[in-house]
């Protein structure tokens, strides 16, 4: 049998630092730092984490030319109680258009700590029909321990009209994960690490455990500690594999707590070549709260 080759679905989606370095001054290119921190709650609050804003890192250092996105305060559905969930395509349309983003622009997005914060932008823009953006692979800690480039001058890039075309599908809610229950034509993956997944770990989502017959590939395992880069794509796809994810007609949800994490799953498996891929936006920060939505432990 010959060996199985992993060449990615789509090349343009995962850019080097090499390439971005010697594309800054590109008129249509726009960079964004993705960066967001989750904080322990606050006392007396029912929140699973406090959202920090990495407004202040961009302000004190990005890469040069680039723009700050933020993902809470603007690039989510405020009106809600639950963090993180997708805005309305006109609200998400109105934020791109002020950061300049326009219909043939190409975007590039970076961020520190997870490269999760810039795969879960990366997902919401082709939610909203804009595919041409890029995920900076290794993130903002693979730039800066290559010695490149840093500055604290703020963006400039101008307004631009940016057209949502949203893609139904690619978001969904409880009901159809719960539908996905013993479906034996879908697939449904927890990103989170595996100590939540067993319930043998404290969880601040709610109830431990995880969603009945959904498998585990963490979020982290498809990262390189060392460089902070995705790992070679044979090796995900073993780690999927390993799991039980090794049949691309099936649909896939994935989801971990708050539809982060679980975005750089889908990328990845994006990247593999699976095509009917969903995210659970609430993610375990609504299901484990959910007393009537079934869980389980090892």
């Amino acid at each position: 049998m010959a060996e199985q080759t992993f060449a990615p679905r789509d090349p343009d989606a995962l850019v080097q630092t090499e390439w971005l370095a010697a594309h800054l001054d590109d008129p249509e290119l726009r960079i964004f730092d993705c960066t967001t921190h989750l904080r322990p709650a606050e006392a007396g609050t029912n929140a699973p984490y406090t959202i920090v804003s990495g407004r202040a890192d961009y302000d004190a250092a990005h890469i040069p030319g680039a723009g700050f996105l933020d993902l809470q305060g603007e690039l989510s559905d405020n009106t809600v109680k639950l963090r993180f969930m997708l805005p309305k395509a006109e609200d998400f349309a109105a934020a791109m258009s002020r950061h300049g983003v326009g219909d043939r622009s190409k975007v590039v997005l970076y961020c520190a700590g997870a490269m999760m914060w810039a795969t879960r932008v990366w997902w919401m823009l082709r939610e909203f029909g804009f595919t041409n953006a890029s995920v900076l692979d290794g993130g903002w800690e693979k730039w800066k321990a290559e010695g490149r480039p840093v500055s604290s001058a703020p963006c400039r890039y101008a307004p631009a009209v940016f057209t949502p075309r949203p893609a139904a599908g690619m978001f969904v809610g409880k009901d159809r994960v719960r539908a996905a229950i013993g479906d034996p034509a879908t697939v449904t993956i927890n990103a989170l690490p595996s100590e939540l997944h067993s319930g043998k770990g404290p969880s601040h989502y709610g109830r431990p455990g995880r969603i009945p017959g959904s498998v585990n590939v963490p979020y982290s395992a498809l990262i390189d500690p060392r460089t902070r880069a995705l790992r070679p794509l044979e090796e995900a796809a073993a780690k999927f594999a390993a799991a039980g994810v090794n049949d691309k007609s099936k649909s896939v949800i994935c989801y971990c707590g708050g539809g982060i994490a679980a975005s750089l799953d889908l990328f990845v498996l994006h990247q593999l070549g699976y095509r009917n891929l969903n995210l659970y936006d609430a993610s375990m920060s609504e299901w484990a709260r959910d007393e009537a939505l079934p869980m389980e432990t090892d």
